[in-house]
């Protein structure tokens, strides 16, 4: 089955669905962020240099999305939220859990593949998010 990233630049995507955020860092402030930019958000400084984020990080807050969001054609209802990253980047994301009262402050989360929708020819469209589970960054 294909399968295309959402928007170009955001991640890898390998063909096993294997995926890692492809962020930026800058020596001047010494911060990663996500997704990457030319100049840095914290500082404006133009030292940025590619940078591969790490695929497991902690829950810092979520809920659950229950009405579709305009021109979106994937299921409802399904998680969002933040999760922080060893790098100390919190990273607004899709959650794999729809349910709340499942999750839990700090819980461990790692990075996975998620199909927001499927092109006329069958590729799936897939989008970062994290799923709970494995060990603590």
């Amino acid at each position: 089955m294909a399968l295309r990233p959402v928007a170009p630049g955001l991640f890898d995507l390998d063909a096993d669905g294997t995926l890692t955020l492809l962020g930026g860092y800058s020596p001047t402030s010494g911060l990663h962020h996500f997704p990457r930019f030319d100049v840095c958000p914290y500082t404006g400084a133009d030292d940025v240099e590619p940078a591969r984020l790490a695929n497991r990080g902690t829950l810092w807050a979520w809920t659950a999305v229950t009405a579709a969001p305009p021109g979106y054609a994937g299921a409802v209802p399904f998680g969002f939220g933040i999760v922080e990253l060893p790098e100390g980047l919190r990273v607004v994301t899709r959650i794999t859990e729809a349910d709340p009262s499942a999750l839990e402050l700090g819980m461990p989360m790692h990075l996975v593949a998620d199909t927001v929708a499927v092109d006329d020819d069958g590729t799936e469209v897939v989008a970062w998010a994290f799923a709970p589970g494995g060990t603590q960054p």
